[in-house]
């Protein structure tokens, strides 16, 4: 179905040339989503991704013609450097690819997991990132429905008078010139709102679970309109649940409560993997996992990503 609708944008293309209009693959071609990772997660499909450290420029154009869905440029634990991801996002942009496809979708979605955990300087960091380009914002440690509100409110504009989604209200600034130059598109502003609230948005808001508090209030975050995903953080989690070893029963015991949940809310839940993991985690019904965490793409990593879509396509 996805080829086919390509295929259709490049005949409506040809088309429209061959008649003398003039026109572009973006404007004929419509139907194919901008952030591939939502694409996936709106049509049931699996996304697999990574976790990025390094967010050089080289180490993006390793990344966007890799066969990973969605890279997480990490600058919670890398450092908050705007300047540096601008360069990354010029990296990720495959402008050879994009006119062999036929349509302005990135192969691999940037997303950013930013350091603040609340408080105003989430609302900085998010407008910052979201205004050089990135799809997606990923938030460490939300402990209750407040703090996943203000994340969703961090990411949204302001809606208008009238609006069916107008909650929760947004707070995001208006200043997209970089993405809308980024995303290769005339009308940013319609389009950067957070899915699944609004249909046809293409920013993906993913709420990291990583203490006992936020287990306990995974319902109530989970009633968050705009909340597009559930990151587990195994980990943190099991450091704050006071547990050395992530594979505690009591940690598993929390993941499983964690996606029990998405799964009842129909939420796409995310965790890391490794290749001793990853096969059962998809089967557990996980459908957005990080194969790996490394200056691009290890051996390990690939390991993972290759049984991954291995388990997929059974």
């Amino acid at each position: 179905m996805y080829l086919h609708m390509i295929r259709a944008a490049r005949r409506l293309t040809f088309v429209a040339l061959f008649l003398g209009i003039n026109t572009s693959v973006a404007e004929v071609e419509t139907a194919i989503r901008l952030n591939k990772t939502i694409d996936l997660l709106d049509r049931g499909s699996t996304a697999l991704g990574l976790l990025a450290f390094d967010y050089s420029l080289d180490n993006a154009r390793t990344l966007s013609r890799s066969d990973l869905d969605f890279v997480i440029i990490d600058m919670e634990h890398a450092p908050f450097d705007v300047e540096r991801l601008r360069e990354f996002l010029l990296g990720m942009t495959d402008k050879r690819e994009m006119m062999a496809k036929g349509n302005l979708q990135p192969n691999v979605t940037p997303i950013v997991r930013i350091p603040a955990t609340g408080g105003s300087e989430v609302i900085t960091q998010v407008k910052q990132v979201l205004d050089v380009g990135v799809f997606g914002v990923m938030f460490p440690s939300v402990d209750n429905r407040e703090e996943a509100e203000n994340a969703i409110k961090a990411m949204r504009y302001p809606q208008l008078i009238g609006a069916t989604d107008f909650e929760p209200r947004g707070l995001r600034g208006r200043n997209p010139a970089n993405a809308s130059w980024y995303w290769g598109i005339a009308d940013y502003h319609q389009k950067a709102d957070v899915w699944p609230l609004d249909a046809e948005g293409e920013l993906l808001a993913i709420i990291q679970i990583e203490t006992p508090e936020g287990v306990g209030n995974i319902e109530d975050i989970l009633s968050v309109p705009g909340v597009g995903a559930i990151f587990i953080g195994p980990a943190d989690l099991s450091g704050a649940m006071g547990y050395a070893n992530p594979s505690a029963p009591e940690v598993e015991t929390a993941i499983q409560t964690v996606l029990n949940a998405c799964l009842t809310h129909d939420v796409a839940c995310a965790i890391t993997t490794s290749p001793d993991s990853v096969e059962q985690r998809l089967a557990e019904g996980f459908t957005l996992v990080t194969v790996g965490t490394d200056s691009g793409l290890s051996a390990r990593a690939a390991e993972t990503l290759s049984k991954a879509k291995s388990a997929i396509d059974q």
